[in-house]
């Protein structure tokens, strides 16, 4: 995960939840608030009182508990521990436990008098991505133990081999890195997705990932052409710029705080990366329609004040998505 870019703030084991009793005054404070019943020797949860489409067996027959209790009692410690906007996200086969969950904490929710919300927690359902290498899909099975890891995704993407150097190949993690963060935050996560390894290799415009950075690169190359002082362009008149390439762009760039608002309030961060690809295109447009280095000095300024503009959102976006901005390519 350090590989990928991840870190872990902390790590909470589920076994903890038995350890301490969180699970236990769950379904006693349940239990005593009359949230459930007992019926062919279990224990249910009055499930259908917040919705669900049915009740749900809480403690078994065995004594054991199903496995959304610990669920509810590790959102319980969430929601007293501060948390009060969760985010899971769980495979698409999964969705039946959101309702049993969700009621299990509107239950505690009642019996300590919290104010949590119904919605509480959020979930992004992730449907399973399928792998392609060297044009045939890697076979991927749960039951046979066989699986793709994050790290084997970065190698392959980053064409890692022995005969690398160990900067080379620490060059190739962060090209693989880039590529795996792109194009897996690229899906929806309601949709099937497949990863084509031969793809996130290439370094041509078929390659989203490889598109974007690229857009960022020649636009330094062209302010490194230029020389002169970039923070100035910020005062520059634009009122020069003129023509479709010119207008379209600076629409694109215009749309940017709102697109991450909304990407933000949805859980949808594909829509950053789709945006991202919009601008990389838009910005080849005007940059293969109007030169930029041109002789009229005003026009030259606004066409690179542009540019930077450009750049400086290209470069924000792709650090919210964890990718490198490079200067070179």
């Amino acid at each position: 995960m350090r590989t990928f870019g991840v870190n872990f703030d902390q790590y909470y084991l589920e076994s903890s939840l038995y350890t301490d009793g969180s699970v236990d005054r769950v379904v006693a404070d349940l239990s005593k608030a009359g949230k459930t019943y007992e019926s062919e020797g279990a224990l249910w949860l009055k499930s259908t009182d917040y919705g669900d489409d049915k009740d749900r067996v809480m403690r078994k027959s065995d004594g054991g508990y199903t496995y959304f209790v610990p669920d509810v009692a590790y959102h319980v410690s969430k929601w007293t521990r501060g948390y009060h906007q969760v985010i899971n996200i769980q495979g698409s086969d999964h969705h039946g436990t959101i309702s049993r969950v969700r009621a299990g904490i509107q239950g505690m929710s009642e019996v300590h008098s919290w104010d949590i919300p119904k919605d509480y927690p959020s979930y992004v359902l992730h449907k399973m991505v399928t792998v392609l290498k060297n044009g045939e899909e890697v076979k991927i099975s749960k039951r046979a133990g066989s699986y793709v890891t994050v790290r084997d995704l970065i190698e392959w993407s980053g064409g890692i081999n022995d005969s690398m150097t160990e900067q080379e190949a620490q060059d190739a993690l962060r090209r693989g890195r880039d590529a795996v963060r792109f194009f897996l935050v690229s899906r929806k996560a309601d949709t099937e997705f497949v990863f084509d390894i031969d793809l996130a290799l290439k370094q041509n415009d078929e390659n989203p990932v490889f598109y974007v950075q690229y857009a960022h690169a020649r636009i330094c190359s062209i302010l490194r052409q230029w020389g002169g002082d970039v923070a100035a362009l910020g005062q520059v008149d634009v009122s020069p710029l003129e023509g479709r390439a010119a207008d379209e762009l600076m629409r694109r760039l215009s749309e940017f705080p709102n697109m991450l608002a909304e990407a933000a309030k949805e859980l949808t961060p594909h829509a950053t990366a789709f945006y991202l690809r919009d601008l990389a295109g838009d910005f080849h447009s005007f940059y293969n329609s109007d030169r930029v280095l041109v002789d009229d000095e005003s026009l030259k300024l606004a066409r690179l004040a542009l540019l930077s503009a450009t750049r400086q959102v290209l470069a924000n976006g792709l650090d919210l998505l964890g990718v490198q901005a490079p200067e070179k390519m």
